[in-house]
């Protein structure tokens, strides 16, 4: 991410002795103490006033001096596509969490919950076809997409392909430096069980991503994602199956491992991914300039846990 840093700095001191050594003015380190630090924020940057004083070791006298200091530096603002469903929802309180400034963009809008992080993100309805662009990706710093669905072949292409490939192309035009995708496991099935919407739509929207952001888009693949699920008024611990198959897997992974080549084991063996380590992952992938390509599900643990894959 970049900053522009611009520094205006005063000095005012109280004269000092004449056998003081020239040295003194400008030591080339300040052993000094803070008595005054503030920062306001407007518009997205900031403003730091620091005073300061030290004494030259063995100088009794006490020499003052107030730097002022301007810094423009320019925020963190993530746009969540999707962003108030299962998977969106999660990555935008973990950005919340993280200090970086949020806007969803989903056909429903804001969440029916009322989780107090939600009040901290600009929750903005509409469809990535029809949306007015000017109203969402000025000024944002990275776009993570989780649009997907299921249903006939032609609404799987159109909803995991097309929309994500709009997405990615607006985002570049912006200017927009990176781009996130929730995208699937292939589970290890053979090819030509590969070959529904869902799928191609998947890989389809991966292309686009990877094309236009060769190094600094970023793909997640997880396999079955498990949470706290919340339908309408309703919520599916999905935890309560994900999170004990996950550690079983994980248990048995050197007895399983090879059976992983054949065709579609990963159907039992690729463990579940909790959809708090799917968005910590997503959330450190935008922070790491570092971070591009295909992460497989346990690359995108280790990113979750900040481990460098």
């Amino acid at each position: 991410m970049s900053s522009s840093l611009s520094y205006a700095a005063t000095i005012s001191r109280a004269p000092s002795s004449p056998s003081l050594p020239s040295t003194a003015l400008f030591p080339s380190a300040f052993p000094s103490h803070f008595s005054h630090y503030s920062i306001s924020h407007t518009n997205r940057f900031s403003r730091f006033g620091v005073k300061c004083s030290y004494a030259d070791a063995g100088v009794k006298d006490t020499n003052s001096f107030t730097i002022d200091v301007e810094a423009n530096i320019k925020a963190e603002r993530l746009v969540v596509l999707g962003g108030s469903g299962f998977v969106g929802s999660a990555i935008c309180k973990a950005a919340v969490s993280r200090g970086i400034e949020v806007i969803s963009l989903s056909r429903s809008g804001r969440p029916s919950s009322l989780d107090s992080w939600e009040d901290q993100v600009s929750w903005i309805t509409g469809d990535a076809f029809y949306v007015n662009w000017d109203e969402v990706l000025p000024g944002a710093t990275a776009v993570i997409s989780t649009i997907g669905g299921f249903g006939s072949e032609e609404q799987m292409q159109r909803i995991n392909g097309e929309a994500n490939v709009v997405a990615v192309n607006a985002a570049k035009e912006y200017g927009i430096p990176k781009f996130v995708l929730i995208s699937v496991h292939d589970y290890n099935l053979p090819s030509f069980l590969l070959t529904s919407g869902y799928f191609t739509g998947k890989r389809k929207a991966e292309s686009e991503v990877l094309s236009k952001y060769p190094s600094s888009g970023v793909v997640l693949r997880p396999g079955f994602i498990y949470g706290k699920r919340k339908v309408g008024e309703f919520e599916i611990p999905l935890n309560l199956i994900g999170e004990p198959v996950e550690k079983l897997l994980e248990a048995t992974s050197s007895f399983t491992k090879p059976l992983s080549a054949l065709p579609g084991s990963d159907l039992i063996l690729a463990p579940p991914v909790s959809v708090d380590d799917v968005a910590l992952a997503a959330v450190n992938a935008v922070k790491d300039d570092d971070c591009f390509g295909v992460f497989t599900i346990n690359q995108i643990k280790e990113a979750a846990a900040g481990v460098k894959v």
